[in-house]
C-alpha cells in the first residue's frame, strides 16, 4: 500500500493527485479541494456541487477554472447522479456533458467506467470515500463513490468486477487509489449502521469497528474499502490511500458532518489521455 495523494497548487487553486496514476502517462486527473473557486458563504470557495443552493454561474466557473488545471474541456464533463447504492454504469463519447451542460439520463448512478480517450468522469463527495481506478494495461478507468452504505455494498469490489467482465481487466493490473474522507477519527455511528459493518464484513470487521461507551461505534471506511478491494484481487502494492480526514481538515475540504450541513461538494476527476 501506498501512503499519500499529492496536493498541487495552480493558481490559488488547489486539488489532489495520485503518484501511481501520474506516472503512467495515461491519464489527467484530480481530487479537489474547497481553495481556489469564487463561491462565498458555506460554499467558499471551490464548490463543484450544482444539486446546492450555490448561483449556478459560480460553480460553472469553479469547474472552469479546475478543469483548466487539468487541461480538460468542462463541456464535456460526464456527472454521476449519486444515491448511496452501487449501481455502476459504463459511459462513453455519447454521455459528454451530462449533467453539466445536457440533460443527463444518468439517475441512480455511483460509478462510472469509461475506456474511451477525452471522456472526463466526475463523482462527487463531502466526507463519503471516493475511489479511482486505472488499468495501464486494458486502458480503462473508473471513479466511484462510496459512502458507508456504498461500503457496506461493496461498491469497490462490484467495480473491479465490473471491468473485468466489461473490459477483460485482470485485476492484478489496476491500480487504485482511495481519497479523503471522513476518518474513523469523526465516523462515529449508532448501532444498526454498525451491524451493517458486521453483517458485511464478518470476521473482519473487528479490525474496521471500534465500540465507544453508549452504543456508539467508529469505523474506518478507508480500511473497509481497501478489504474488499484485496479481496477483489486488487494488489496491496497497488492501492494508494490520501489517509487525510474530511472533518479533521475542513479548512481544506468540504465536509458534510464537519459543516453540520451546510457545506458545499468536492468532486473527484479523471480522464484517459
Amino acid at each position: 500500500m501506498n501512503i499519500g495523494f499529492r496536493h498541487n497548487t495552480i493558481g490559488g487553486v488547489e486539488y489532489l493527485t495520485i503518484p501511481s496514476f501520474e506516472e503512467t502517462g495515461l491519464v489527467t486527473h484530480g481530487f479537489s479541494t474547497r481553495l481556489g473557486g469564487v463561491s462565498t458563504g458555506e460554499y467558499r470557495t471551490l464548490n463543484l456541487g450544482l444539486n446546492k443552493k450555490d448561483k449556478r454561474e459560480n460553480v460553472l466557473y469553479n469547474f472552469k477554472i479546475l478543469t483548466e488545471k487539468l487541461k480538460i474541456d468542462y463541456h464535456d464533463l460526464v456527472f454521476s447522479n449519486q444515491v448511496h447504492e452501487d449501481r455502476i454504469i459504463e459511459v462513453s463519447q455519447k454521455d459528454k456533458g451530462k449533467g453539466i451542460f445536457v440533460e443527463s439520463d444518468i439517475i441512480g448512478v455511483d460509478g462510472l467506467i469509461t475506456s474511451e480517450r477525452g471522456v472526463p468522469l466526475v463523482t462527487f463527495y463531502a466526507d463519503c470515500v471516493p475511489l479511482f481506478f486505472l488499468d495501464p494495461v486494458k486502458k480503462v478507468i473508473a471513479l466511484t463513490h462510496s459512502g458507508w452504505r456504498g461500503t457496506v455494498k461493496k461498491i469497490g469490489y462490484k467495480t473491479v468486477r465490473k471491468m473485468e467482465k466489461a473490459y477483460s481487466c485482470k485485476p492484478k493490473d489496476i491500480l487504485v487509489g482511495i481519497g479523503p474522507s471522513i476518518g474513523k477519527c469523526h465516523f462515529e455511528v449508532d448501532k444498526p449502521v454498525a451491524e451493517e459493518f458486521y453483517n458485511a464484513f464478518g470476521e473482519n470487521a473487528r479490525e474496521l469497528i471500534e465500540p465507544k461507551p453508549g452504543n456508539k461505534y467508529n469505523i474506518d471506511l478507508w480500511r473497509a474499502n481497501e478489504l474488499q478491494l484485496e479481496q477483489a484481487g486488487i494488489r496491496n502494492e497497488n492501492i494508494t490511500v490520501a489517509y487525510e480526514c474530511t472533518v479533521c481538515k475542513k479548512d481544506i475540504y468540504f465536509s458534510h458532518r464537519g459543516d453540520k450541513g451546510k457545506t458545499g461538494s468536492m468532486a473527484a476527476i479523471m480522464q484517459l489521455l
